[in-house]
């Protein structure tokens, strides 16, 4: 299909189907994949070929989770003052419309947690614990206050599978992972 309404093509795995989200031609895909073999549209070789064809780097390849309902959560605050942290700065490449919340009212944070519109304006979270604030349930707390933010919508996360760490906090804060995805950004 076209690329979706967002700041990046992609390709999303779900059980025995994908989406390939792209400026490029259905007959080219055809070409390039194999239908028997079902592991390929996440193939290194097939998106390397892509984001040649696209002229974009592709990203990681991450789990894509959906959040639960849930009343669970920490007191954050709402943090204009943190758009220059890396986690925030690195959440921006992906996501416009961001809103910043805090564990801390002021000063550096413990955790932090980032919500933005994604792919096809889907709402998506990212959070991150400082070094010295980890091993003690703070990142599964942060993942778990992230869906009073979005109201009644669906909220997704995107974790690396080797952040174990976090895979882990959103396993225990109630999300389920749905598939995996790729997202392509234009060369900087």
């Amino acid at each position: 299909m076209p690329a979706l309404p967002g700041p990046q093509h992609c390709v999303i795995g779900f059980t025995a189907h994908h989406v390939i989200a792209a400026e490029i031609d259905e007959t080219t895909i055809r070409q390039r994949i194999d239908p028997d073999d079902l592991s390929q549209p996440m193939s290194a070789g097939f998106l390397l070929f892509l984001a040649g064809w696209l002229g974009a780097d592709p990203g990681t390849l991450d789990l894509l989770f959906v959040a639960p309902r849930t009343d669970e959560g920490l007191e954050l605050w709402r943090r204009d003052d943190l758009h220059a942290h890396p986690r925030v700065e690195r959440a921006g490449r992906y996501r416009p419309e961001l809103a910043v919340y805090a564990d801390r009212e002021r000063g550096e944070p413990n955790g932090l947690l980032v919500i933005g519109r994604g792919i096809a304006g889907r709402w998506e979270m990212a959070y991150e614990v400082a070094p010295g604030a980890r091993g003690r349930g703070l990142g599964r707390r942060l993942a778990a206050s992230a869906v009073r933010f979005v109201g009644d919508q669906p909220l997704f996360a995107q974790v690396a599978p080797g952040n174990v760490a976090s895979v882990r906090a959103c396993f225990a804060a109630g999300y389920r992972p749905i598939g995996a995805e790729v997202l392509f950004h234009p060369h900087r």
